[in-house]
């Protein structure tokens, strides 16, 4: 949940990306952190395992403006694509304000891009969340590759229940895709935070 530092007036707001092993999650950041100004990121922080790695950095963004005086910090953060690691997928999704659930294009990927989708859904019950009730957009990432689902399966596969959100098409290694992707989670993340604080931007 978005934390109010009142000292430095800032809200810190949480966005994890989710999603199967070598998805595109920490291509995502990479590409992130590479791109933006050096005055408003911070360092990235990797934590990593034998197998995988988990990725962290915050930035301020260019034109946030405050809320009622306040300026708004993201801290972005993947979380490990191996199931062995799933009791840090829970932990990183602790306090999560929105989700970016990174989706493998390819057609042999279909079944772990869905079963990875069910552990994300699985994983928020223990938080006793949902994506029903969260900030959370897809997407379908390495659309540059040759053999690669229609957009329209993937959204037909993993873009079903009463909420349906946004998908984007990226090619996280060159960018395209990316950065739409990440304005869009931190706009909807704002704005759930401005309405259940009813408060105006």
């Amino acid at each position: 949940m978005a934390f109010v530092n009142f000292g430095k007036k800032e809200i810190n707001f949480k966005i994890v990306y989710y999603g199967p092993p070598m998805g595109g999650k920490t291509t995502n950041l990479d590409y992130l952190h590479k791109v933006m100004p050096e005055d408003i990121k911070g360092k990235m922080t990797m934590l990593s395992t034998r197998e995988d790695r988990t990725l962290y950095f915050d930035f301020l963004p260019l034109k946030s403006e405050a809320i009622k005086g306040y300026i708004s910090r993201f801290q972005l953060y993947t979380v490990p694509g191996q199931t062995v690691y799933d009791q840090t997928r829970k932990i990183v999704l602790t306090g999560a304000d929105g989700v970016v659930f990174v989706a493998d294009s390819q057609w042999d990927k279909m079944e772990v891009n869905v079963e990875s989708l069910v552990n994300l859904e699985t994983n928020l019950q223990t938080h006793r969340r949902s994506l029903a009730e969260m900030p959370y957009v897809l997407q379908f990432n390495k659309r540059d590759l040759p053999n690669v689902a229609p957009s329209h399966y993937m959204d037909f596969l993993l873009n079903q229940g009463a909420t349906r959100a946004l998908y984007f098409e990226a090619v996280a290694v060159k960018g395209p895709g990316v950065n739409e992707t990440l304005n869009t989670i931190c706009k909807m993340v704002m704005a759930q935070f401005v309405e259940t604080n009813k408060i105006a931007p």
